[in-house]
């Protein structure tokens, strides 16, 4: 194959994701553009593949799975997962090929990307809108009952996705996703579903973990049957039960202190001695990690941090808790037996310090032991067994005469003796297995009356039992009620789960715990008051920092436990806290050392983990808040702000949408040539309520064409190529003249100047902010729509400097409000590109973007110009070091080419002076002043604004130190030169495009 197509396609693949190539770096391109189609591409002989397996890959006539490649980066238990599906249709008509992949319930999706005869469709992250009837289209379906597989723990979501390969051709699907594992009885579980639903030739899973503590446990489950929990028969030897479970078969181990990387390839005749239906089940990981005394981990890295706290070795705290069980008709049979089976176990699980009691409730409310909680004694238990043996499903459902008779019995208790509630934790267990039928229907007056019923006393936790669940009345009740809800699906092995989940809250460790730091220190921060902590789980905090230059971060942690009440205070050192995080997201990058290797492709999916888990947690925190809110108001702002918080990190939730184009086949297997038309993915998840990762079918109406590609090389006098999405043809372009840009930037440390062509004069400045601050540059959203934020990243000063730090630009990013809404984000390594398409493009790449009115390009490790309706332009310097000193920083410098689209109003540390007029005030004699050094104690005034302004003369290096320029440079931080003061240009984030709030200074 050509090598510039070659080129072209991997640089294609890095475009759509900012890890997309790093995770999915294994896959040869050349075999996926150049099918052989006599061969199934098998990784085993063919002549060891057995005739009855051969007989099914010949006679299959849906397109042959040839590759499925599932690579899962874990980095301190946020887990980064790629997955890549290459289909084959052997025929020569066009075929549907489906894709279809089992995501864990708690995780987002982040991409999806398909190549399909040659061209690329990105998928693009939308706010959802009013739902429209579906059409004709080629809109992908629901679908779980061809799967026949609804997996019970953790619960799954199916992303599904439908489109017509063309005869005798390829196509590959590329899905991410993310998830911040939970750990649950002492251990994280990592799962990893394999259902294709048919052989693959090459099958791999690939699991790496890299944690900043010691990896103190390590186990590979047997392959896990969805529906029990069980394991799958792994061939013949299944039939003998080891004392230890075996290994799923080509399960290859390696590790070493934080590091371990778990490979699983069972080549085809491995797979169907599992089984022929492609039903493998799942790769399933559990580990943990060693825990810090006192405070826990914290991990700083690029202005946010993140906060694991998991105390162990602490007494149990008493609890006095009511079982509240539902015995309506509908729980006869199989549900009734295995409650009951779980009962038992948990009542021979309570301690002697606890208090408890039952309440069973159909038609009618049955209480074991009425107006109070008992001790457990042998007495108590064995009382208990018997009434729980004699309960009988009868009647209709009254949830809400359950949850208020159980709530009354509890509170009754507590109120009655309040040093009964002193040191203890208070619950219910809330059982159903239906929706409400008897008694209160209405779900908002049954979470009311649960509300005041309970009056924050204590916490409930509810469990829902088959399909016919209201789960989101019970998600909302626990929510409201400071406890989580729980499903077992209707073929689970519901006596198992429930045991589970009273393990899970059964041993109570601490109460009350309030976690707090340096009041001015942090911002942002997500959840940070917990009513308990139970054993073998872990709270996580997240937050961002507003004064990076500080040397440290107070932290303070107060609980309650059984006897005492707790405070753990402690100074974290945060310059140490981030080189030691930076030091072990570079050892993932490499794939670490002490002989694991292979493992590095987690580079770019590192770099920034820790403001993804900032923004993974508050995004489930705003979903959570918006699920209980009481009034439409207050419910429309956290839907906006978790809507914001889903486009910024391209997640697919309950409020956006994922719509991708597909591509038009004709009748005779051939590509069309038109424009394809965008398509929302849709998901079916085993909830009936709505997912956490919902899809919807709205985008009917919406515009979107397809940019083109512009692929460039570095070398100057070459032509370049053009790939063009909708046709896939192969252009000749010349390659595009280099900008030219003005004096009026902001680079280096950063060093600020400013051009007055009009007075002939230039300015510069310094501004000595704070690492993590975001400074508004360019303010302009109310007239041309344009805003310009930059974010600044510290660096020790030189030795010898006057300079405590060195601030430079870590990000900047444009956001543009016309014709619509889009942005881009650049920092030293990417450029995202959100305007029709998401585009993520690598900053060492040669290429050009064009989309909705905005036209970025990229010279290679050079230089990015953004052009916005053809009358603004901005350049932005890329600054990267191979081997850079300490107080260096891979950064950027952000110059103002043409602001002629920019309006009179236009704000900002630059902005503010696109449209003045500058004097220079005549000094009397000979007094000068030249250079550091003046020669008078009278400086020259600068008129701006009818201010005066002390400057002296200064040269200033610009464009990467290739031109000087004599400016003349403003003290004290731009004092009175700029508008206001610093903190005035500090804005909250990236994407604020708030209005520059107050006037002019005085002079």
């Amino acid at each position: 194959m050509d090598m510039d197509v070659n080129m072209l396609f991997l640089t294609l693949l890095m475009c759509y994701n900012p890890y997309v190539f790093g995770l999915f770096e294994d896959i040869n391109i050349e075999d996926y553009l150049s099918p052989d189609l006599t061969d199934f591409d098998l990784d085993i002989s063919p002549r060891r593949v057995p005739r009855q397996v051969k007989s099914m890959l010949t006679k299959e006539t849906k397109p042959h799975i040839q590759e499925l490649s599932v690579k899962t980066t874990i980095i301190s238990r946020y887990a980064f997962t790629a997955v890549s599906c290459i289909m084959l249709n052997r025929h020569s008509a066009a075929a549907e090929g489906v894709f279809q992949f089992l995501i864990p319930k708690n995780a987002y999706v982040s991409n999806f990307t398909m190549i399909i005869g040659g061209r690329v469709y990105p998928s693009e992250v939308r706010p959802k809108e009013k739902k429209v009837k579906q059409g004709k289209g080629g809109e992908a379906k629901p679908k779980n009952k061809e799967t026949g597989e609804q997996s019970s723990e953790p619960e799954v979501e199916v992303f599904r996705m439908g489109a017509s390969i063309p005869g005798r051709n390829r196509a590959m699907f590329m899905l991410t996703y993310e998830e911040l594992l939970q750990r649950r009885l002492g251990r994280y579980e990592h799962v990893t579903s394999l259902r294709p639903l048919q052989l693959v030739s090459r099958l791999s899973v690939d699991v790496t973990i890299v944690d900043h503590s010691t990896i103190t446990h390590l186990e590979v489950l047997p392959l896990r049957n969805g529906k029990s929990n069980t394991a799958v028969a792994s061939g013949a030897s299944a039939a003998k039960t080891p004392a230890k479970p075996a290994l799923p078969v080509s399960t290859v181990i390696k590790q070493n202190k934080t590091f371990c990387r778990i490979t699983f390839s069972p080549n085809i005749v491995q797979q169907a001695k599992i089984t022929t239906s492609g039903m493998l089940g799942e790769f399933v990981v559990h580990y943990d990690v060693e825990r810090e005394l006192g405070i826990g981990d914290i991990q700083v890295l690029n202005g946010h941090f993140v906060h694991y706290f998991a105390p162990k070795d602490l007494p149990v705290v008493p609890k006095n808790v009511v079982f509240v069980i539902d015995t309506s008709a509908s729980m006869l049979g199989t549900k009734i037996r295995q409650t009951k089976d779980a009962l038992f176990t948990i009542l021979r699980d309570l301690r002697p310090g606890d208090r408890f009691n039952f309440v069973s409730f159909s038609n009618r409310i049955k209480v074991w032991q009425p107006n109070r909680l008992v001790p457990v004694t042998p007495l108590n238990v064995r009382d208990a067994k018997k009434f729980i043996y004699m309960l009988q499903p009868t009647g209709g459902t009254d949830i809400n005469g359950g949850i208020q008779t159980g709530s009354s019995l509890l509170s009754g208790y507590l109120n009655a003796d309040p040093d009964a509630n002193h040191n203890t934790v208070s619950l219910i267990i809330f059982l159903t297995d239906g929706r409400p039928t008897v008694g209160e229907l209405q779900s908002p007056s049954i979470l009311s009356n649960a509300r005041a019923a309970v009056k924050e006393q204590f916490c409930v936790f509810t469990i829902g039992m088959g399909n016919d669940v209201d789960y989101r009345l019970l998600e909302r009740m626990a929510l409201e009620n400071c406890g989580m809800m729980r499903r077992i699906h209707e073929d689970s092995d519901a006596s198992t789960m429930l045991k589970g989940f009273y393990d899970e809250i059964g041993t109570p460790l601490l109460s009350d715990i309030r976690v707090n730091y340096t009041e001015d220190s942090v911002q942002y921060v997500t959840q940070h008051l917990f009513t308990n902590y139970f054993n073998g789980s872990e709270i996580v905090i997240a937050g961002k920092l507003t004064n990076q230059s500080a040397d440290s971060l107070h932290v303070q942690v107060t609980a309650s436990n059984s006897d005492k009440s707790i405070v753990l205070e402690t100074d974290v050192a945060l310059r140490q806290r981030e080189v030691e995080t930076e030091r072990h997201v570079k050892e993932a990058a490499a794939g670490v050392g002490s002989g694991v290797t292979g493992a590095g492709t987690t580079g770019s999916v590192a770099d920034d983990f820790v403001e993804r888990v900032w923004g993974f947690l508050s995004l489930k925190e705003g979903l959570r808040s918006r699920l209980k809110s009481q009034t439409s108001r207050e419910r429309e702002g956290y839907t906006q702000q978790a809507t914001n918080l889903s486009l910024t990190y391209h997640f697919l939730t309950p409020l956006t949408s994922l719509v991708v184009e597909k591509p038009q086949v004709l009748a005779d297997g051939t590509m069309a040539e038109d424009t394809p038309t965008p398509t929302p993915v849709t998901t079916e998840t085993n909830k009936k309520a709505a997912s956490a990762n919902e899809l919807s079918d709205e985008t009917e109406g919406e515009e979107d064409t397809a940019q083109s590609l512009h692929l460039k090389k570095d070398q100057p006098g070459r032509q370049s190529s053009t790939v063009t999405k909708t046709t896939g043809k192969v252009v000749k372009r010349p390659a595009q003249k280099s900008v030219t840009i003005s004096k009026t930037s902001a680079d280096g440390d950063p060093h600020f100047v400013v051009e007055f062509p009009l007075s002939k004069l230039t300015v510069c400045f310094n501004i000595n902010g704070e690492p993590g601050h975001i400074l508004r540059m360019v303010s302009d959203h109310k007239h041309s729509g344009v805003t310009v934020n930059g974010k600044l990243i510290g660096a020790p000063a030189p030795a010898g400097s006057h300079k405590q730090q060195r601030t430079y630009f870590s990000t900047i990013t444009i956001v543009v409000n016309r014709p619509k809404r889009s942005y881009i984000e650049v920092t030293p390594k990417k450029v995202i590109l959100d305007g029709r398409d998401r585009l993520v493009l690598p900053c060492d790449t040669t290429v050009s973007v064009e989309s909705g009115g905005l036209a970025v390009t990229i010279v290679g490790k050079s230089n990015v110009t953004v052009t916005i309706g053809g009358t603004i332009r901005f350049v932005i310097l890329v600054h990267q070091y191979k081997n850079p000193a300490p107080y260096q920083r891979n950064h950027l410098g952000f110059y103002i080419s043409n602001s002629k689209g920019l309006s009179h109003d236009c704000h900002g540390l630059l902005g503010q002076f696109l449209y003045e007029e500058v004097g220079l005030a005549e000094l009397p004699g000979n007094a000068t002043a030249t250079g550091d050094n003046s020669t008078s104690s009278r400086s020259p005034i600068l008129k701006v604004k009818g201010r005066s302004v002390p400057v002296v003369q200064k040269t200033r290096r610009i464009y990467s130190g290739r031109q000087s320029v004599d400016c003349w440079f403003a003290r004290n931080n731009a004092a009175k030169l700029i508008d206001g003061q610093y903190e005035d240009y500090v804005v909250s984030h990236l994407f604020d495009t708030g209005d520059w709030p107050h006037g002019s200074n005085g002079a």
